[in-house]
């Protein structure tokens, strides 16, 4: 079976009424949290700070973790890991720089966003309200 890694930036308005989202140019056209896969050699934060960019044009620091969900798709063989990061922007533009993956971003109300990604307990809103965050910590720093 293989795994993947996947992590999300929770980045909020400074009023916490709004989540940066993106659009997905997908068969569905889903609402997600920026980020995706973590590629090998890459950290989380690496990653985050690397698909952040990619797909909502701006830069980020990046705090605790918020969520850890998994899914495992048996007759794919694939087992995911979704890492949810509090972030918050320190630079650039809301703009993708991914057209052909990502056809939006924008801010969107909590109570929209809790219905266009339903994968947390207590919601995105849960998230945000509750601001309890998990340390995370890169030991190969040195």
């Amino acid at each position: 079976m293989k795994r993947i890694d996947i992590v999300y930036a929770l980045i909020t308005s400074p009023d916490k009424r709004r989540v940066l989202m993106v659009q997905n140019r997908d068969n569905r056209n889903t609402w997600t949290l920026p980020g995706g896969t973590v590629e090998p050699g890459e950290t989380l934060v690496q990653a985050l700070r690397r698909e952040v960019k990619e797909e909502a044009g701006i830069e980020i620091e990046v705090h605790g973790v918020m969520a850890v969900n998994e899914v495992v798709f048996s007759e794919k063989e694939e087992h995911f890991v979704l890492l949810t990061f509090r972030a918050e922007m320190t630079g650039g533009r809301e703009v993708t720089m991914m057209p052909d993956e990502i056809s939006a971003v924008s801010w969107i109300e909590l109570e929209r966003a809790d219905g266009l990604m339903p994968y947390y307990e207590a919601g995105l809103s849960g998230l945000v309200t509750a601001g309890q965050e998990v340390p995370y910590c890169d030991e190969g720093k040195g």
